[in-house]
């Protein structure tokens, strides 16, 4: 897999999980990548460990112009920006009559209208870079509805619409994009909060949750972030230059419907 050793990278909600072991995977392959994340403690940590071709940018995804700004920084210091990676996401687990106009709003606007914001503000350099690319994390919630978390849903449903969306209209510009669409990760904080709600919610531990998750996955084990990473990479690679559009399940085959047979006494 060949990824350009000087691609210029923006990642949102790039400072934990999938954006911060993106960083790293982009890191290694000679990239100068930027994190955009609300949290400062994390973002030290973060550009801590990645070393000098890393910088840290706080903003919030969900203010359109402290995006912009963040944008115009990394075009600013990387003297271009070519790549595009959206992490950022939250999530809530509460019962439909429970969740507040609060909750929703959040959820929407960190999912959904952070990713709009991060698209449009970066297109303009993406497009100037001759060989833009943008990938976004969806979800497997973004094909298929579950309980409990109908404004994730919708955000990540909605994730996959913007993308299409803008894949057909970025595609005269050679600027491809795509997204993945994961099971939970136990090892990210989003899947700890999930296996954690799980398991109080199940009486059982959450190593029982991690468990029958790993059972339920044709292939018999539970996603890593690296499986996650390596295709997001892939998205940006040179090899995937005839790809935009996609929406890829990361999911082990769980889009199958798969049913784990049941050991007869």
């Amino acid at each position: 897999m060949t990824i350009a050793t000087n691609r210029k990278v923006l990642i949102t909600g790039g400072a934990s999980g999938f954006g911060l072991d993106i960083a790293r995977e982009m890191i290694s392959a000679g990239a100068k990548v930027a994190l955009v994340d609300n949290s400062a403690p994390n973002l030290a940590l973060a550009v801590k460990e990645l070393g000098s071709n890393a910088i840290s940018i706080e903003a919030d995804v969900r203010n359109q112009a402290e995006l912009i700004a963040a944008v115009e920084r990394v075009n600013k210091e990387f003297k271009g920006l070519d790549t595009l990676v959206i992490s950022a996401g939250v999530i809530h687990i509460k019962p439909m009559n429970e969740v507040s106009e609060a909750d929703w709003d959040l959820t929407l606007d960190v999912n959904l209208k952070g990713a709009f914001f991060a698209i449009q503000a970066a297109s303009k350099h993406l497009i100037d870079s001759g060989r833009g690319r943008i990938v976004a994390i969806s979800s497997d919630a973004g094909k298929r509805g579950y309980a409990q978390v109908q404004a994730y849903c919708a955000s990540k449903f909605g994730l996959i619409g913007l993308i299409e969306s803008s894949a057909i209209e970025l595609a005269p510009t050679q600027v491809t994009v795509n997204c993945v669409c994961p099971v939970g990760v136990p090892t990210t904080g989003m899947g700890q909060q999930v296996a954690n709600w799980k398991s109080q919610t199940g009486n059982i531990s959450v190593e029982q949750v991690k468990s029958a998750a790993a059972a339920a996955f044709p292939l018999g084990r539970n996603p890593t972030e690296a499986d996650v990473t390596k295709t997001v990479t892939f998205f940006i690679s040179d090899e995937a230059a005839f790809l935009t559009g996609c929406a890829l399940d990361v999911d082990g085959g769980a889009h199958l419907g798969y049913m784990p047979a049941v050991a007869k006494n």
